[in-house]
């Protein structure tokens, strides 16, 4: 195995051989006596030297970095660059996470707590916005609905109110705003999301290590935030993040014999100022579906976007079991930034896990913002 020292010597050598015979080409080429021979069998040595060489570079470089990378991990503060040092930070952070070793101040303040503690037991702030960012596994609602990172956060339903009126114009939003109030208050409801690590990952680059950890909790946030959103069947204390509850939440229900008829009742339904930002979520064989059946045998329609055919944006979810139609920037997902991270051993697989434990909270800031669609054939 060759030291790099030695790549690097060939490198050099190689690079000085084919410098020469360039040189020596250009003169050929100069030259009215030259034989086409003579310039070929140069273009030739010249061919493979540069292979040569660029192998040589590749290798050099590829071990320059891995050099560079092993005498950098851990150290975080080497980097000058600031992105970089926020991903050596992290890295540090999640190291010492799961080797239940002690973080130090410097690695907190680099990735912005401001604590004075040292951050204590609190995720930085810098990592838990990342993680709720740009997730792996896509909840199509981050497209549509509101997200914020802000701690005991407390809003208005209503935008704004006109100070000669005593009334709002939808009748639906100004019941719904007597029974509930016209704020809205964000709990906080905890989830842990894990993600294993392998020991090759653990030791490999700092960059390779935050990506596979970042990619990995975001995924799992974005999943979560896709459960209570839909669900179904929601966990108590829970009822009120999911557009299907009916006990808290109550979204009006809007049939028609068909898919299509359905979406455009519940289009239809939507107070103006609602469905002027109208959107669609539902699960893409669904639309599919309905696409089938508008198509009547034809190829048409298949070509077309959703928004074309259906005159208003939509996103697919797997989860959207019923669709659901609104505007969706009233449904609001609210993350607390005191999140704590710990290590754990996954029994099943005999790897350890990262473990992250947040807290959040969803809210349909207005029912009577969205319309469920039924099918009654």
């Amino acid at each position: 195995m060759k030291t790099l020292f030695e790549v690097k010597q060939g490198v050099q050598t190689i690079g000085e051989q084919l410098a020469k015979v360039e040189s020596e080409i250009t003169e050929k080429a100069i030259d009215p006596k030259a034989s086409s021979e003579e310039i070929t069998e140069l273009n030739q040595t010249k061919a493979t030297l540069k292979q040569k060489f660029d192998i040589l570079t590749e290798q050099h470089n590829q071990m320059e970095a891995e050099q560079r990378a092993s005498l950098a991990k851990g150290q975080f503060t080497q980097a000058e660059e600031p992105s970089q040092k926020v991903i050596d930070a992290k890295a540090e952070l999640i190291r010492k996470t799961m080797a239940k070793e002690s973080v130090s101040t410097e690695v907190y303040q680099a990735l912005g707590d401001n604590d004075a503690s040292g951050g204590g037991k609190f995720l930085p702030k810098n990592v838990s916005t990342d993680i709720i960012v740009e997730p792996a596994a896509k909840n199509p609602l981050r497209n549509l609905s509101t997200v914020t990172a802000i701690t005991n956060l407390e809003i208005p339903k209503i935008a704004f109110t006109i100070d000669d009126d005593d009334f709002i114009e939808d009748e639906a939003t100004a019941k719904e705003i007597k029974a509930k109030g016209d704020t809205v208050t964000f709990g906080r409801h905890k989830f842990k999301v894990f993600t294993d690590i392998s020991e090759t990952i653990l030791m490999g680059t700092n960059t390779n290590l935050v990506s596979t950890v970042e990619a990995n909790l975001q995924s799992g946030v974005a999943t979560k935030e896709k459960r209570v959103a839909f669900a179904t069947a929601p966990k108590k204390g829970e009822e009120h993040m999911s557009f299907y509850d009916d006990t808290v939440v109550g979204i009006k229900e809007v049939t028609g014999k068909t898919m299509y008829e359905g979406i455009i009742n519940a289009l239809g339904d939507l107070a103006d100022e609602y469905a002027e930002n109208a959107s669609i979520t539902m699960k893409r064989s669904e639309y599919l579906k309905m696409i089938k059946e508008l198509a009547n045998g034809g190829e048409s329609l298949f070509g077309k976007k959703p928004e074309e055919v259906l005159g208003y944006p939509v996103e697919f979810c797997d989860l959207a079991v019923t669709p659901v139609v609104g505007q969706f920037n009233l449904s609001h997902f609210n993350y607390d930034l005191n999140a704590l991270y710990e290590t754990d051993k996954n029994i099943k697989t005999g790897m350890n896990s990262f473990v992250v434990t947040a807290w959040f909270d969803h809210q349909i800031k207005l029912a009577s913002a969205f319309r469920l669609v039924k099918v009654t054939p």
